[in-house]
């Protein structure tokens, strides 16, 4: 990565979420890049926080509820790098809360540059509530005058390891999802997000037209067994659910019957690989996974 002058600055780069899966890897990528980083997490004392502490970062308090925190918090910085959730009780309205209270909150502070990472597809209407909810909060930044790119990641690999973990049956590896037999998904690796939101942090001109939907592999389900297979050297299957074992999930619903609709993430695989030349395959993140 090619130092820029937001890195010369010595000014940090202020990253929300830090403690999280992208917020901890754009912070990671910044510090191994040199750069300071004031990392905003809820919790300062967390295990996460102190391993980034020690990493370099300038570890800081700060809440989404609490406006006039996060404005202090981003004040003095080159740049924001700030992601959103709809949180553990899946509320797209709280997503977009908090989005308008960071970019509220970057205005107020002068903040030069946001990097908002939102996900692929945000731009195309999917009717998807946690797509939506990110679509407006990339409206709310742009409509506040911010200079804002946006870094827009499809399905992450380390759902695998985190939420969909295929499980070994009769001696068989056995990967599941509720997406039909033959139909590919783009994936990119949380670290790469990182990767990528570091280099857009740094090099904005890097990103022209101001947004990149970003994906390093390309995989049906019967391919992502396969991986495990060579991965870890067992029998492996894809089965295929029924969309109606998300019946009590409607976001997750909707958002898998847009995947079953090819072309649904539209990454461009080019630009993802010239902002992170190592971003990883399917492959080389199963390579990456401890042993069953």
């Amino acid at each position: 990565m090619n130092d820029s002058g937001r890195s010369r600055s010595g000014q940090p780069i202020a990253v929300v979420g830090a403690t999280g899966l992208q917020g901890g890897a754009t912070a990671r990528a910044l510090l191994q890049a040199h750069v300071p980083v004031r990392a905003l997490a809820r919790n300062a004392d967390s295990a996460a926080a102190t391993a980034l502490r020690g990493l370099g970062a300038d570890v800081v308090p700060a809440d989404l509820e609490d406006a006039a925190g996060l404005r202090s918090a981003f004040s003095g910085v080159a740049a924001v790098f700030a992601m959103t959730t709809p949180g553990r009780d899946q509320r797209p309205d709280v997503e977009v809360a908090h989005g308008h209270t960071i970019a509220d909150a970057a205005v107020a502070a002068g903040v030069p540059h946001v990097v908002y990472s939102s996900v692929g597809g945000a731009e195309r209407h999917t009717g998807i509530p946690h797509f939506d909810s990110k679509r407006d909060v990339e409206e709310y930044l742009l409509e506040k005058g911010l200079a804002t790119t946006f870094v827009r990641p499809v399905f992450f690999m380390d759902n695998f390891s985190r939420f969909m973990n295929p499980t070994m049956e009769g001696g068989t590896l056995v990967v599941r999802m509720p997406l039909p037999a033959g139909v590919p998904l783009q994936m990119i690796a949380a670290a790469d997000v990182g990767a990528v939101s570091a280099a857009v942090v740094l090099e904005p001109e890097r990103v022209p037209g101001g947004a990149v939907e970003i994906a390093g592999d390309e995989l049906t389900g019967e391919q992502i067994a396969e991986a495990y297979r060579d991965r870890f050297h067992v029998p492996a299957r894809y089965e295929p659910l029924p969309i109606e074992v998300l019946d009590d999930n409607l976001d997750q619903q909707a958002m898998f019957r847009w995947f079953a609709h090819p072309p649904a993430y539209t990454a461009d695989f080019r630009a993802t690989r010239e902002l992170a030349p190592s971003v990883m395959t399917f492959d080389r993140w199963l390579a990456t996974q401890p042993a069953l």
